[in-house]
């Protein structure tokens, strides 16, 4: 028998020594000390930091340069003593540059080197002071509520034409609409520019001229910023149907939660069911495109002649969507049913796994619910991240300086951006060589200490969200590993499992292994931050890239991807070993990955099998939910009484993208849990091959059902 189990003893040849047998050994070990204090001590560091750039970043910071927009004075427009004027009006819309983008549009207000006034609402219609008004006194020719509030059109003694070149009054406008608050140029409505355009002083001679002016000064901006309508529409969707969203949620929810209880009882049955159901929905799929395809196949117009449209629904109105549909659809379905034929003898193996870890699960229930707490941590990460990056892109005050609004009068080469000035106390009369002189925004101040640095703290930003979010994510796989560890080491199930598992594994993780997590994490973010940084060059050097350089960079993201799925895999392991033994990191993550390759066949095969199991779970909850709800919002299935209409949606296809990606984050987070248990179940049985031989008379912790479908797989002897 000794020389019989020799023989079967997994070769230790380069990946260390098999644990040795212990009876004292019982579970998590509870006599424990604190690991890695150095990296907890940069990580506390870290965090005290990242508190401090947020208070600097509020005490300095000004969101609303970016949430309202402001007129010429410097006051912002919907809030204040402007809070019925929410929109700006750019008197001179010609002078606004070309280059700016969207983002610098959104962080410097947009501002243009003309006049800006709050109103009430952006002016509708075509409009320009004709040659024959400037005979005219200004009551008859302009309008107040598009006047600067200081001019008085009732008691001026200011000609037209020096209320033009001042511009105390817009000399034209045309038909615009409020785009984040600003009034801006609609493009459509240019083709209709009036003739008389053509000879307004200060427009080009042409109507085509005007136009094209317009739309170069504009057009990038209304193109990027021309979201809104389909914007109001999308909100008033789910305005009125939010209620059945809901109601979509809670069905993925409940779904998911009896999905994972019922494996406890029916692992088998719901097994293959889980299988001949995606099968199914595959196969319907397939139908369905090959459906759509024939009918569209004669009649509908082909893509290359509808082009580009951000009218998606013509793209499902064409064949080639259908028949892309169609392939794809088929190729994913011949994968699965080969994976299936293949690997059906171990398919066995991985349902008593599951069979395992459902108990495991039905015995601590609040692990379940573990996952809402991570999420909530990570929402407060993410949130806090938002609101300091913005606070700080907003950190500098605006500076003001004097411009010439028409520099071709007086002399203004002198003061034409080169004087400060303050927009509240601005006095034209001042400049009285430079008629036109207004006081106008610049930009923001950089010159501060904290603005010099601006750059620096927004990377610092960056990196300590990453860092900070990869630690709640390992705090929780600790914290699950310990719990399910505990399950799988108690010798008389359910008596020997521990008071609150759950609760004790957060416990014993956040004493004492807050340094190791941190450790785990900060290698984690260090590859994503070059992830990132690949990204950026990327993006920023691809017009001037080669093949050759775009082949290396394709590489080197690759190759870094690879690295980042291996690291999580890696601490995933390792936390897991932490969670039992509470050794440090760099020594977990090495045993950890010596009992893998150790074992590495039973790791390829049943661990991924099992992972493979329920990620088809997880996309027979979400393709279900997500067909059931397409069904619904689409009219397909009515309800009694007409209490949902599907005509009443601008774009039924929201509700349902909706409820699929939010059906997908509610399974993802029960299924996340139930990864956990396997993974950490799998290498307590692992670990407990090692300790405990079935030769030593000592008896397995893994269930017997489980032990005999692994003896008779590898032929161990019992």
């Amino acid at each position: 028998m000794g020389k019989k189990q020799k023989e079967e003893q997994p070769s230790d040849s380069g990946y260390g020594e098999p644990a040795q047998f212990d009876p004292t050994f019982a579970g998590p070990i509870n006599k424990r000390g604190c690991t890695d204090i150095i990296c907890c001590i940069l990580f506390m560091a870290v965090i005290v930091g990242y508190m401090v750039v947020g208070i600097l970043a509020w005490l300095y910071g000004d969101p609303r340069h970016v949430l309202y927009p402001r007129n010429s004075t410097g006051w912002f427009c919907g809030i204040g003593e402007n809070k019925d004027r929410p929109n700006v009006f750019y008197f001179d819309i010609l002078k606004c540059a070309t280059t700016v983008n969207v983002m610098a549009a959104a962080l410097d207000g947009f501002q243009c080197p003309t006049t800006q006034l709050c109103v009430e609402e952006c002016p509708n219609n075509f409009w320009a002071v004709k040659l024959t008004d400037y005979s005219k006194t200004a009551k008859e020719v302009f309008n107040q509520s598009l006047c600067v509030p200081s001019l008085d059109l009732a008691t001026t003694e200011l000609s037209v034409q020096e209320i033009v070149s001042r511009e105390l009054c817009p000399f034209f406008f045309t038909p615009t609409t409020s785009l984040l608050g600003r009034c801006l140029p609609k493009i459509s409505e240019l083709e209709n520019i009036p003739s008389y355009f053509a000879n307004v002083q200060g427009l080009p001679s042409t109507i085509n001229e005007t136009a094209n002016a317009i739309k170069n000064g504009t057009g990038d901006i209304v193109n990027s910023f021309n979201i809104r309508e389909i914007g109001i529409r999308i909100f008033e969707d789910f305005a009125s149907a939010w209620p059945w969203i809901l109601i979509g949620l809670l069905i993925a929810m409940i779904v998911s939660l009896l999905f994972l209880l019922l494996l406890r009882f029916t692992a088998p049955v719901m097994v293959w069911l889980l299988i001949i159901g995606v099968l199914g929905v595959g196969a319907y799929g397939i139908w369905h495109c090959y459906w759509e395809y024939s009918n569209y196949k004669a009649n509908s117009a082909t893509i290359s002649e509808i082009g580009f449209t951000t009218n998606f629904e013509v793209y499902l109105q064409v064949q080639e969507t259908w028949l892309a549909f169609l392939i794809i659809i088929s190729v994913a379905e011949a994968i699965i049913l080969l994976t299936v034929i293949f690997l059906r003898k171990r398919i066995l193996i991985a349902i008593a796994l599951i069979q395992e870890a459902s108990k495991a699960i039905s015995y601590m229930m609040s692990s379940l619910l573990y996952p809402l707490f991570t999420a909530v941590l990570l929402l407060v990460c993410v949130a806090y991240w938002g609101v300091t990056a913005l606070y700080l892109a907003t950190s500098g005050g605006p500076v003001y300086k004097v411009v010439a609004l028409n520099s071709s009068q007086g002399d203004c080469m002198s003061i034409n951006g080169t004087v400060d000035c303050e927009p509240t106390t601005f006095n034209p009369s001042e400049y009285s060589h430079c008629p036109s002189a207004s006081c106008i925004f610049i930009k923001y101040n950089d010159e501060g200490l904290l603005q010099r640095n601006l750059f620096n703290l927004q990377i610092y930003n960056v990196v300590a969200f990453l860092w900070c979010a990869n630690f709640v994510i390992a705090l929780g796989q600790c914290t699950l590993a310990g719990a399910f560890a505990s399950y799988y080491w108690a010798f008389n199930k359910p008596n020997d499992i521990p008071m609150f598992p759950v609760s004790a594994g957060f416990m014993r993780s956040l004493r004492y292994h807050v340094g190791s997590l941190a450790f785990g994490a900060l290698i984690l973010t260090l590859v994503q931050v070059v992830r990132i940084l690949l990204e950026y060059i990327d993006h920023k050097t691809r017009s001037a890239q080669n093949a050759c350089a775009r082949f290396l960079m394709c590489c080197l993201k690759c190759c870094f991807w690879c690295l980042e799925k291996f690291i999580k895999f890696l601490n995933r392991n390792a936390y897991i070993m932490i969670a039992i033994y509470g050794k440090n990191f760099c020594v977990s993550a090495k045993n950890a990955f010596m009992l893998l390759m150790r074992n590495v066949i039973r790791v390829v095969v049943l661990d991924k099998v099992t992972d493979l199991l329920l990620f088809f779970g997880k996309l027979l909850v979400v393709g279900g939910v997500g067909v059931l709800s397409f069904f619904f919002f689409s009219g397909r299935i009515l309800l009694p009484g007409n209490t949902f209409r599907s005509e009443t949606l601008n774009y039924y296809w929201m509700p349902i993208i909706v409820v699929v990606i939010g059906t997908y984050l509610i399974a993802h987070g029960f299924f996340s849990v139930y990864n956990m248990c396997v993974d950490t179940l799998f290498l307590c049985f692992l670990e407990d091959l090692e300790r405990n031989d079935g030769s030593m008379g000592k008896p397995y912790f893994m269930s017997k059902n489980l032990m005999k479908i692994l003896n008779k797989s590898n032929k161990r002897p019992k």
